[in-house]
C-alpha cells in the first residue's frame, strides 16, 4: 500500500513538471505600458490642457499672497495698527480662498485623471487579453511579479500592438 502511495506520488509529481515545462508564460509591465504607449502619453497631455488655466490661476495666487505677505513683512513697522491688521487679514483671506481652490482643483483633476486611466486600462488589458491568445500563452501577469526574466517579458511587444491599435 505504501509503495502505490509512493509511486503515485511520484508519477503526479513528474506528470505536474511536465505540464509546467510545456506551458507558455509572459509577463507585462503595466506602468510601463501606461507611461510610454502613445494613449498614456495622449491622456497626460489632455490632462495638463484642460487644467493648465486653474493651475496657472493657483500659482498666481500664490504669487499674490507671497507679495502680500513680504510686504507685510517689510513694512510691519512703518504701518499703522490698522493697516497692519487689515493686510493681516487680507492675507488669511487670500490663503484660506487659496486652499479651497487648491484642493478643488487636486479633487477635479484626480476624477478626471481616474476616468481617463480607467478607459486606458480597459484598452491597455484589451490589448494584452488579444495578444495572449493569439501568441498561445497559459499565463500574463501583469502586476505583484518579483522577478521576471526577459524570456518572459513581452511588455515592448504589447507597446508595439498597442501603439498601432487607435
Amino acid at each position: 500500500m505504501q509503495r502505490i502511495t509512493i509511486l503515485l506520488s511520484i508519477l503526479l509529481i513528474s506528470t505536474t513538471s511536465v505540464v509546467y515545462a510545456e506551458s507558455k508564460i509572459g509577463y507585462v509591465n503595466f506602468g510601463q505600458l501606461m507611461e510610454k504607449s502613445q494613449q498614456g502619453q495622449a491622456v497626460r497631455k489632455a490632462l495638463e490642457s484642460e487644467f493648465s488655466s486653474r493651475d496657472k490661476q493657483l500659482g498666481a495666487s500664490r504669487d499674490a499672497i507671497l507679495k502680500l505677505e513680504e510686504k507685510l513683512k517689510n513694512d510691519r513697522s512703518i504701518m499703522s495698527e490698522s493697516n497692519r491688521v487689515q493686510l493681516e487679514k487680507d492675507i488669511h483671506s487670500k490663503k484660506r480662498d487659496h486652499n479651497r481652490l487648491r484642493d478643488e482643483y487636486r479633487e477635479d483633476i484626480n476624477i478626471r485623471r481616474n476616468e481617463e486611466i480607467g478607459a486606458l486600462q480597459k484598452k491597455v488589458y484589451e490589448v494584452i487579453k488579444k495578444f495572449s491568445q493569439e501568441k498561445s500563452y497559459d499565463l500574463v501577469l501583469t502586476q505583484a511579479v518579483l522577478y521576471a526574466s526577459p524570456q518572459v517579458d513581452i511588455t515592448d511587444q504589447v507597446l508595439q500592438r498597442l501603439n498601432s491599435s487607435k
